[in-house]
């Protein structure tokens, strides 16, 4: 049987939220929460295996992706933020319980979700997820003095992780020539 995924977008609180569906909405719903730098899209493969017992959604987050990407200046880019628009993402999709899968990024908000309301969260399952911040390790040392302090200088810096093609070798680097396709950059 064929998986059909459907591209949809949901208005939250003014942002237009980008999402991918796939399965049965008669299912238990199955969350998917992307990581840095990537999207939904990262999901592709795996929503039609999951789509065979569950109700899948995988939204783009807040400035990544297919979602609204606002200024920094009318939306602050924080954690906690982007918990209140998964929040209310689902909210929109009237998702009362849930499966949970995070990644990077999707930990911290996933795991704020699960704390606030975990009589909805059925199970979590975390992928390269931390929840510590040991778990950062040493090279984000002088990246916790900019975001203590964020001025310019060192914010310039920090500009050429997001040039394309930093993201591109965060997933080549290691790899042998001609073995990750050229469709799967974010």
């Amino acid at each position: 049987m064929i998986t059909i995924i459907q591209y949809k977008t949901v208005n939250v609180d003014g942002l237009d939220v980008f999402y991918r569906e796939a399965g049965d909405p008669s299912k238990p719903a199955f969350v998917l929460l992307h990581g840095f730098p990537s999207s939904s899209s990262m999901f592709r493969n795996l929503m039609p295996l999951l789509a065979r017992d569950f109700h899948v959604l995988a939204p783009d987050l807040i400035g990544f992706g297919n979602s609204a990407a606002p200024s920094r200046e009318s939306f602050e880019y924080t954690f906690e933020n982007l918990t209140k628009n998964v929040a209310g993402f689902l909210a929109a999709l009237k998702v009362d319980q849930y499966f949970l899968h995070v990644f990077h990024y999707g930990a911290p908000i996933g795991f704020r979700l699960a704390m606030r309301q975990p009589e909805r969260v059925l199970g979590i399952v975390s992928q390269n997820g931390n929840i510590y911040q040991e778990g950062l390790g040493p090279k984000w040392a002088e990246r916790a003095k900019y975001w203590a302090n964020p001025t310019p200088e060192p914010r310039a810096q920090y500009e050429s992780a997001f040039a394309p093609e930093t993201i591109k070798g965060q997933y080549l680097t290691g790899e042998k020539p001609g073995t990750v396709g050229p469709d799967g950059f974010p």
